[in-house]
């Protein structure tokens, strides 16, 4: 049987991140609608995105272990998703400016030939400064928030607005090592030290 690692994400931050740790994988886009419910808390909806993620690639991938993310940023009740627009994204920076708000990643690791499926879910707590009208214009204009969750890139120019965050910084990013590498050593997809 062949095997192997998929990361179901067209993400650049996730990829750039799985890499540096020295985790092989090679990519498949999971093209899916990934439609929000408000009806059910959400830590449990990107768990639920996510296997929605690694279920459709892995109709072409049955002998691999399929590993799928989704990250989405709460703020007072309210889910920041990516920006619509420019002017979305200045709302969304004004709603953030001078508060702290949370930071979600569900994931999932899935085998379908070996009938096997992890997951779980990272929360952060982040806190903007307070930003200046001519600060929130001038970084959407640089065009970062635009395919961002919450409309900013904490790995980017964004990172001089934050005061503090509590919990993964990954997880910001868009996904938590700390908790995917432990799960892929544990399936023993990875091993990446060596063991005396």
């Amino acid at each position: 049987m062949e095997t192997g690692l998929v990361l179901a994400s067209a993400s650049e931050r996730r990829r750039q991140l799985l890499s540096k740790a020295g985790v092989a994988f090679q990519v498949v886009e999971s093209h899916t609608e990934e439609h929000f419910s408000t009806e059910v808390p959400v830590d449990q909806e990107v768990v639920r995105l996510a296997l929605q993620k690694a279920a459709f690639v892995e109709e072409r991938y049955p002998d691999y272990w399929i590993l799928a993310a989704d990250t989405i940023v709460a703020f007072g009740g309210e889910v920041l998703q990516k920006p619509e627009n420019a002017e979305d994204a200045c709302r969304m920076l004004r709603c953030l400016s001078g508060r702290s708000h949370e930071v979600f990643t569900g994931f999932c690791l899935r085998h379908r030939g070996e009938s096997r499926t992890r997951t779980g879910v990272s929360r952060t707590v982040v806190t903007m400064k307070p930003l200046t009208s001519h600060e929130i214009a001038g970084y959407v204009a640089t065009g970062e928030p635009m395919d961002k969750a919450g409309a900013y890139g904490i790995q980017g120019i964004a990172a001089m607005f934050i005061e503090s965050i509590c919990g993964s910084y990954t997880n910001v990013v868009g996904l938590p090592l700390a908790e995917v590498i432990s799960l892929l050593e544990e399936e023993g997809v990875v091993s990446l030290w060596e063991k005396n």
